[in-house]
């Protein structure tokens, strides 16, 4: 693969989301969680928790250690429910109000929503948006979500939701907090990474295992591609509401994005790389004396490389 950047660009990676839903230390966990995520974005870190009467947001430019280890942040967070978003601005530009989680006080209550993906119909949408009165407050991606949930003539909020994703089309995992719910939603198609865990009987929503391990909490299963969970009163259901179709996973969390520790499809990132270097050895039928990795994503598969040309 060959990319072209300005000299001035960096090694930029996806965005992380992480919800929980139901524990005194939300907000702790939710920082946590954040840090385990950290490598899936470093421009800025946001936390929104919800104390059963009110919504409470810190978003700040900058590494999650940076902002959100200290007593005084944490205080400005009390709930029992959080959701946090580590950010790398695939879409919209790097500025304070395009961190998330995003939120708004809509006409059914609060909704905060984190977001990793990209969406590939933003531009048709919010011009017509634009064009029917809406007012946009960023240049992110995320908020169209927003804005159509608010203008849905649907009743209940899930259907509102889906009402709202039937409109989008591209790659997104949402971890998103109402009032009385914590909902998580994977693209029909499966491109961005969610997972389900459970924490002493909260359940977690996170982008990678890694952040369920950061926090002890028990890996339960993957989120089905199409899927919607929603969380309330610590109970769980599901819906499928899309269309069933052949899962297009992003290649490159299993190259580059997921952290080596975590588990992609019941198989650690590590494994999946150090076989994609025995692969290419098998393939390239080179006996190397050195294999070098770049960058440092790259040495499992260097490691498989390695051993195998050195059994030939």
């Amino acid at each position: 693969v060959i990319m072209y950047c300005k000299i001035t660009d960096k090694l930029k990676e996806e965005c992380g989301v992480f919800g929980i839903f139901g524990t005194d230390e939300a907000s702790v966990l939710t920082t946590l969680g954040l840090h385990s995520l950290q490598h899936r974005g470093q421009e800025g870190a946001g936390i929104v928790s919800f104390d059963g009467r009110s919504f409470h947001s810190v978003r700040k430019q900058g590494l999650v250690g940076d902002n959100f280890n200290n007593k005084s942040i944490l205080s400005q967070l009390p709930g029992k429910t959080a959701i946090g978003h580590v950010r790398y601005s695939t879409t919209g530009e790097s500025k304070p109000e395009n961190l998330q989680p995003l939120f708004a006080n809509l006409a059914i209550g609060g909704f905060a929503c984190a977001h990793n993906g990209n969406l590939t119909n933003t531009y048709t949408i919010k011009k017509k948006l634009v064009e029917s009165g809406s007012i946009f407050q960023t240049s992110s991606d995320t908020e169209i979500i927003l804005q159509l949930v608010a203008r849905s003539q649907k009743k209940k909020i899930i259907d509102k939701l889906i009402d709202a994703l039937n409109k989008i089309k591209g790659a997104y995992s949402l971890v998103i907090m109402t009032n009385k719910k914590l909902i998580g939603v994977r693209d029909p198609f499966g491109i961005r990474p969610l997972v389900l865990g459970d924490k002493n009987g909260s359940p977690v929503l996170a982008s990678e295992t890694c952040a369920l391990d950061m926090i002890g909490a028990k890996y339960v299963r993957d989120v089905d591609n199409g899927e919607i969970i929603i969380i309330e009163n610590n109970e769980m259901s599901s819906v499928k509401p899309f269309p069933k179709q052949k899962p297009r996973p992003c290649i490159f969390e299993y190259i580059y994005f997921a952290r080596p520790d975590s588990l992609i499809d019941g198989k650690c990132a590590y494994e999946y790389r150090k076989n994609f270097g025995i692969q290419l050895a098998k393939e390239s039928d080179i006996q190397a004396d050195i294999v070098v990795p770049v960058p440092d994503s790259g040495v499992p598969a260097a490691l498989g490389y390695a051993e195998y040309s050195k059994k030939k």
